[in-house]
């Protein structure tokens, strides 16, 4: 009978590595989704949530949850432009409050349409209510791909009337959620005094110039909270 082939160790070398670097891949990305700003380091944290963080199945978001694994507040997804409504919004609200959770409403705006059209579309979503969080208006789209051309100045213009409708709603001032591509291509951070919400996954944003107050830390941060991952926040100390 013939001898029997040996597998050559360099290859059994090679297939021990690459099985560890797997592992450890695997390991790293374990950690990633999971991963959240140390508390001793970020004391106030959060979550924002809308109607594509609830589970297919269930009573919705489970805030009570969240609060368990370290939520102090959370931020509901609102209105966007002039006519869409988070479906889950209201359910949201009433569910946050119940968990004893201090909670905010946040606008996507569309630089395409009209200031006074989403700021109608907002007020009408969002109840006036002294106890809610300063209002979040997001900006990541560009009016580059708008119908009508908008100018850069227009978008200012349209952003600043947006901006005073809104907080003559809330009665107070407006967080800005702005988007990288977003300020890249207006650089509106430092041209309007509002304070910053930014994000970057684990690593601090430095993209507006300035400080931020808000960070979006881990924006598909998964845990025992949720079937779905969910966008977790924290707050400048």
């Amino acid at each position: 009978m013939g001898k029997k082939k040996r597998f050559p160790t360099r290859w059994r070398v090679m297939a021990a590595i690459l099985l560890a670097a797997v592992i450890g891949g695997a390991y790293a990305w374990w950690q990633f989704i999971h991963w959240t700003p140390p508390r001793e380091a970020w004391p106030v944290q959060g979550i924002l949530v809308g109607e594509r963080d609830t589970p297919e199945a269930g009573p919705g978001v489970n805030f009570v949850a969240f609060r368990a694994i370290g939520a102090d507040f959370a931020y509901l997804e609102a209105s966007s432009g002039a006519e869409e409504r988070d479906a889950s919004f209201g359910r949201n609200l009433s569910a946050a409050s119940a968990a004893n959770l201090s909670f905010g409403a946040v606008h996507h705006y569309d630089p395409c349409i009209p200031a006074d059209l989403q700021a109608a579309n907002f007020v009408t979503v969002v109840p006036r209510d002294d106890s809610l969080l300063p209002p979040v208006i997001e900006l990541s789209e560009t009016a580059d791909g708008c119908e009508e051309p908008v100018s850069d100045a227009a978008v200012e213009s349209e952003l600043m009337t947006f901006i005073n409708q809104v907080e003559g709603h809330a009665g107070k001032p407006a967080l800005l959620k702005i988007g990288e591509r977003f300020e890249e291509r207006y650089h509106l951070a430092n041209s309007i005094d509002r304070n910053l919400w930014l994000v970057r996954n684990r690593l601090q944003p430095d993209y507006a110039g300035r400080p931020w107050t808000l960070w979006t830390a881990n924006s598909a941060l998964r845990s025992e909270a949720s079937e779905v991952p969910v966008r977790w926040v924290v707050v400048r100390p």
